[in-house]
Formats: C-alpha cells, sequence, structure tokens
C-alpha cells in the first residue's frame, strides 16, 4: 500500500473516531516513536483501561506540520515525539494542552517537563532519556582526550571529529544544553572550534558516525547512546566487528553531567478525548510502561524509581551509575534560536 493510500486511510479512521461518542473511549495517537516494542504498551493500555488507541506515524517535523495544518479540526488527543527541542517548539506554536496531573508531576522530574504554564498546567512531559556521548577509536585515541564535550573543541582533536548536521534536532539540543552551561559567548567559541575539528562535512545519522569511528575515517563521533546499544546488542558480525573497534565516553563526569534528550508527550491542543488522553500519558509514566518505553529503544526510564536491566547500558558504564546534567530540559529548548544563528556564523552546517 502506497504511503498516500495509508494516509488517506489514516485520516478516515480518525475522523471516524472524532465523531464517535464518548462511551466508544478511544484515543488518538500521533507518534514519531516507529519501534514495534511499543505495540505491547498500546496493548496493555487498552486492556487496562478498554480505551482503544487508533495511531499515526510520522516523523516528528510531519507531525508538528500536520497538527498546523488541521488546526481546531485535528483528531490528535495525545502527541509523541523523540527530542526536547521539538517539544518546546510545540509548546511554543501553541499545538499542545497544558494539563494538570498529579501522578505525572509525581512521576517525572521537574527537570524533564515544560515549565507550568500561568495556571499550572504542563504542556509535555519527558517519558524515557537518552544520552548524548562520545564514541572514539579505542586504538588512536585516549578517552582523557574526548572526556568532556568542550574537548570536541580541541585544537588537540584537529581533524579527527565526525558528527550529524549540526541543525539536526539531536545537536541542537546538545548544543542548546552547553549554551546554558557556558553561556553564548563561550557556546560559539567552542561550537567554532568543534567546525574546525571535523575530519569530513557533517552526513548521515547517528550509526554513520559510530560507523565512520571503526572504519577509521574518523577517530571520535558524537552519537546517541542508543544507536550504540542497538550495535552493542546486535548478533550481526559486521555490528560485533564495529563494537569491538570502539570504545565510549560519557562526557563532563567531573563537571556538569553528561546531556540527556528525551522523547516525551503531551495532550494536543484541541484534543475531543482529554481525559482519556491524560489516562494514556499517565500510562506511559507507569513502571511497566516504563520499561517497556525505555528498552524498546534501548534508553532508560523518565519516572522517578524505575530502573532497567539493559545489558548494552549497562555495559556502557561497566554497570556503574553515571552523572547526567540536571538542567530544565526546557532551558534547551529557550536556546534554539540563538544556537542556529551561532552555527551560521560559524558556518557549522
Amino acid at each position: 500500500m502506497s504511503k498516500s493510500m495509508k494516509a488517506v486511510l489514516a485520516a478516515c479512521l480518525f475522523a471516524a473516531a472524532g465523531a464517535a461518542s464518548a462511551q466508544d473511549q478511544v484515543v488518538n495517537l500521533y507518534s514519531a516513536r516507529h519501534y514495534a516494542t511499543d505495540e505491547a504498551l498500546y496493548t496493555g493500555f487498552t486492556k487496562a483501561t478498554g480505551i482503544k488507541v487508533n495511531r499515526v506515524d510520522a516523523d516528528d517535523a510531519g507531525i508538528m506540520a500536520r497538527l498546523k495544518a488541521e488546526g481546531t479540526a485535528s483528531p490528535a488527543d495525545v502527541i509523541l515525539l523523540v527530542d526536547a527541542a521539538r517539544l518546546y517548539r510545540g509548546e511554543v506554536d501553541g499545538l499542545f494542552l497544558p494539563i494538570r496531573s498529579k501522578v505525572l508531576e509525581d512521576t517525572i522530574p521537574s527537570n524533564l517537563r515544560a515549565k507550568p504554564a500561568a495556571d499550572g498546567g504542563i504542556a509535555w512531559f519527558g517519558l524515557s532519556t537518552r544520552a548524548r556521548v562520545i564514541v572514539y577509536n579505542k586504538d588512536k585515541v585516549s578517552k582523557e582526550d574526548v572526556d568532556t564535550y568542550e574537548e570536541l573543541g580541541d585544537p588537540k582533536n584537529k581533524g579527527k571529529v565526525c558528527i550529524r548536521s549540526g541543525s539536526h534536532p539531536y545537536n541542537l539540543s546538545l548544543f542548546g544544553a552547553v549554551t546554558e552551561h557556558m553561556g553564548e559567548q563561550k557556546a560559539e567559541a567552542w561550537l567554532k572550534g568543534v567546525a574546525g575539528n571535523l575530519a569530513r562535512p557533517p552526513k548521515g545519522g547517528d550509526t554513520d558516525q559510530i560507523k565512520a569511528v571503526a572504519s577509521g575515517e574518523c577517530d571520535i563521533a558524537v552519537t546517541n547512546s542508543y544507536y550504540l546499544a542497538r550495535i552493542m546488542r546486535s548478533e550481526k558480525p559486521e555490528d560485533k566487528a564495529i563494537a569491538g573497534k570502539v570504545s565510549v565516553v560519557f562526557p563532563n563526569q567531573q563537571s556538569w553531567g553528561t546531556h540527556m534528550n528525551i522523547a516525551g508527550g503531551a495532550v494536543a491542543r484541541n484534543t475531543k478525548n482529554q481525559a482519556n488522553a491524560v489516562k494514556f500519558l499517565e500510562y506511559l509514566a507507569s513502571p511497566e510502561a516504563q520499561n517497556y518505553f525505555a528498552n524498546g529503544n534501548n534508553e532508560w526510564p523518565a519516572a522517578k524509581g524505575v530502573d532497567t536491566a539493559n545489558p548494552a547500558l549497562k555495559a556502557m558504564t561497566d554497570g556503574k551509575p553515571f552523572k547526567s546534567e540536571t538542567i530544565p530540559i526546557s532551558a534547551v529548548g529557550e536556546h534554539m534560536t540563538k544556537v542556529q544563528q551561532m552555527l551560521d556564523r560559524v558556518n557549522f552546517q
């Protein structure tokens, strides 16, 4: 079936769902998460509540564009996105409905959710976390030369760094966090240094950066932790070979801690099923759902007091805890415009 036909069928499904009576008990989900393991979440929610989940998958940008185009006619009830900067942008653009939920406010740490609105409502909540880590060729680079983000811009690493586009949301979030920690002037100087240390122009995704280190195209790369975890958990010989050539460091353990991004959820501004939408987000914050939600993509739970036994994640830190940054994740989004302007000034593609 073509993508266009799928879109038509999805629109028809949601139109019917939107017109359904309250007793039909549905929640319409727009999701940027494309992980097969998440199916268990939706089935579990329906079994627990009797509420059916109607889902449409798209990337974050596609979901945002769709919400804007649909306006008040949108059938969406819950939005799941996979980056803090995108969640912040959705909030600023008025696409989310700030809500009050004792369950979510008690469960999700305050630094992993939006700042409260004037009425106390919260526009979005983090539901899982992922670290932005540094991967390096263990035969060519010493850990001590890459154990901080600052060193990505140090002249000692000139010609060694691989990274995806500076304007990709994962990097915008990292750069926004660095700006929060350093201040704008120092952050721009750092970005100029990183751009000057690139082994090649930015290209590809995070997995491509890891492969580039393993192949010798560069010696140092930046990646989200779950991309490396996928390779580490793979049984494919080629992935085992890659994992054997690289090492990973969680940067800034002696200072502000490793940058953590989030996947998160929000209630759509024009929801027709608000109560069900809130129930769905609360379910995603439950211990059972958090384990599915996080382990399905090799992430860490966002909810307080929930731990996982993901072997790849534990192997990355030798089973030891690591220090993560504690700045409000909303601050990352607040710096997005500044960061993009800095990238333009230093010619960081």
